[in-house]
């Protein structure tokens, strides 16, 4: 048995997966995250826990370690710990460290993965090891806790958890889950501190329109329009349209962590701000993406010989919706940002993936609520929305509640934290890495009555 704290004990087991280096280029047989599973296995050894491994794909492996539950008879639902071991690829020529060492300098870890998600990941299993230590000395759980060892997270989950959901749903529970991107601080202007909770994240509605013009030659364009003008006006008028903004609590819990004055305070919350949204500093973008449906226009396509005036163009658009909005409120708000132009354009859905979102009314909420409270005692707890996307939506989509969780006791804030992904550089406070391990396995514990 390890005489090492918890904390400590993920520090060593988060250096460990960093060296694996398990890089996720977005091609299947990239990732290699059978060696995390191979090292995490073994981390388990000799436990009273239930093994299962997953392989989509050859090397693409998501281990499954369940602690079953006393079964009691308490009300409530298992826990699942989601964490992904893959990472996105480095360019170790803008690197001033070893990506893949895991060096400690000055109390600090650099590494790929260490803020995204790989010291979360080592402090699941550090506390899934915890609580299965417990239940090997005759004190389980009352309801069963399950760390899920993702591959295939970078990629969008499928060959992780996505697909387990869609082929292997039986693998583990659904109900309640946790997994990454919360924790972080928000500075208000008068000195107030929060920290952030993820309950949602946005949806996607990729979508390409096909858009009609004249044909003819080119040496005879008058009266004619092709398809490439007909293009940059849809592309302006897009470009110029007012998109859905939110106005739930949500957003204003998020508006209010600012402590803005009060008139650009109920601008924002009410959806009436004109601004640039710089009030928000280096989470301006940020901001504006967590409030809006946004339309990026990120591929055009047309023509072929260069005398020839095409008839037809395709404009690529990447949206990504707020919750409540569906494929056909997308739909319609394109078509009354063309206007006019509308009858020239056809739309065609490409992917659609709808926004998931959880209540903040849940026993997992108030057991995370009282633990970031405690071990920052007079912090604002606050719900935020995500504009990317994590495997939580896979639990969200299967009618389970999701929690973007984490701990930062350097302080660090949102816009720190998230200027760490995928970044060159990439690194973590080892204050962190301890606090991450030492709040979760608060909330685990008091969350599953261990």
């Amino acid at each position: 048995m390890s005489t090492q704290s918890l904390g400590e004990q993920t520090v060593d087991l988060l250096g460990r997966l960093v060296r694996l280096g398990c890089v996720n280029d977005l091609t299947a047989d990239s990732g290699g995250e059978e060696r995390a599973a191979d090292l995490l296995e073994d981390f388990f050894a000799d436990l009273p826990v239930s093994i299962e491994r997953i392989t989509p794909h050859p090397g693409r492996t998501t281990l499954v370690v369940t602690v079953e539950g006393a079964d009691l008879g308490c009300a409530g639902t298992p826990l699942t710990l989601m964490g992904h071991t893959d990472v996105v690829p480095v360019d170790e020529a803008k690197w001033t460290r070893d990506p893949f060492g895991a060096q400690i300098e000055d109390g600090v870890m650099w590494g790929r993965g260490t803020v995204d998600m790989l010291h979360l990941t080592a402090a699941m299993a550090v506390v899934t090891r915890e609580v299965a230590r417990r239940a090997q000395d005759g004190n389980p759980p009352a309801r069963p806790l399950v760390f899920v060892a993702a591959a295939d997270e970078e990629a969008r989950g499928g060959l992780g958890v996505p697909w387990i959901g869609e082929h292997r749903p039986d693998a583990f529970p659904w109900e309640a889950a946790l997994s990454e991107m919360g924790g972080a601080h928000i500075r208000g202007r008068r000195g107030g501190d929060s920290v952030v909770v993820v309950v949602g994240e946005k949806g996607a509605a990729q979508r390409r329109l096909h858009i009609r013009g004249d044909a003819g030659h080119g040496s005879v364009p008058l009266g004619r329009m092709s398809a490439v003008e007909r293009l940059a006006q849809v592309s302006a008028a897009l470009s110029s349209a007012r998109w859905p903004a939110a106005t739930d609590e949500v957003w204003a819990s998020f508006v209010r962590a600012f402590e803005f004055d009060e008139t650009t305070e109920i601008s924002l919350i009410n959806g009436t701000y004109e601004g640039n949204y710089a009030e928000f500093a280096d989470l301006a973008a940020f901001a504006h993406a967590i409030s809006h449906v946004t339309v990026a226009q990120t591929v055009a396509r047309s023509g072929g010989p260069i005398n020839v005036m095409p008839s037809h163009a395709t404009l690529e658009l990447d949206i990504r919706t707020l919750p409540g909005i569906d494929d056909d409120d997308v739909d319609a708000a394109i078509a009354a940002a063309l206007g006019d132009l509308a009858e020239h354009v056809t739309i065609e859905r490409l992917l659609s993936e709808p926004a998931t979102a959880s209540s903040i009314d849940t026993g997992l909420y108030r057991a995370i609520e009282a633990a970031l409270s405690r071990r920052y005692p007079g912090v604002r707890v606050v719900p935020v929305l995500m504009p990317g996307g994590t495997d939580l939506r896979a639990a969200r989509r299967r009618g389970g509640i999701g929690y973007g969780f984490g701990a930062y006791d350097s302080g660090a804030s949102l816009g720190q934290v998230y200027s760490q992904l995928h970044a060159h550089d990439e690194h973590i406070a080892l204050a962190d890495v301890r606090a991450t391990a030492e709040v979760l396995h608060e909330v685990t514990t008091t969350y599953l009555g261990a």
